[in-house]
């Protein structure tokens, strides 16, 4: 069992491994397409569900430190959405039923729909204006699921699989990853720093 925690640095590594797999493959269209987007739109929007809804929720609040008019979708204080507001999704399966709910009343409404996901060829995909894929490195949305999973109880994935992470636990990592970078680059474009980020940190706390 101590010989199995002290792989911990070990799995840190295959982790990173997976991001540098993942950033070598993301289309910088795509990536310029989302950017351009989030900078041209008046309000922006964002929604996931269940652990991606953290990601979402992680990635409007650095949205709100840059000074852009952002709203998680389902809080009480969230206005109604015009036609040149923008949704974004994150979701790894681009099916999960009330995600894509949300997705096709903004498009209703008018509004752009901009999607994170592990899979470009699903509901939401198909709904959105841009999409920009993370891809499914452990096959856990499109692959042999039932037989990872077997790997993944018996620990015969060192040997088989570089992308070991459970579950939807890849893509998250690999969401919250691109949202930050996605952050650095909009600091870069608006030639903020640090001091006005901190400007608008909350102060009530």
């Amino acid at each position: 069992m101590t010989e199995e925690f002290s792989d911990i640095p070990l799995f840190m590594d295959q982790m990173a491994n997976s991001i540098k797999k993942s950033a070598a493959m993301i289309s910088r269209e795509e990536t310029s397409a989302f950017f351009n987007r989030l900078l041209s739109t008046k309000r922006i929007y964002v929604a996931g569900a269940g652990r991606s809804g953290i990601i979402a929720r992680a990635f409007a609040m650095r949205l709100l430190h840059l000074g852009f008019d952002v709203y998680v979708v389902g809080e009480t204080i969230t206005p109604a959405l015009h036609p040149s507001d923008t949704l974004v999704m994150f979701s790894g399966s681009g099916e999960t039923h009330t995600m894509a709910t949300f997705c096709e009343t903004v498009k209703g409404l008018g509004g752009n729909v901009c999607l994170v996901t592990a899979s470009p060829e699903s509901t939401m995909s198909r709904m959105a204006d841009c999409v920009v894929n993370l891809g499914d490195l452990t096959g856990y949305y499109h692959g042999d699921t039932e037989t990872f999973e077997k790997r993944q109880v018996t620990g015969q994935y060192r040997s088989i699989e570089a992308s070991f992470a459970p579950l939807g636990t890849m893509f998250e990592t690999l969401a919250l990853v691109f949202s930050d970078a996605f952050i650095s680059a909009l600091l870069e474009a608006r030639k903020e720093g640090a001091i006005e980020l901190k400007k608008r940190l909350s102060n009530t706390e």
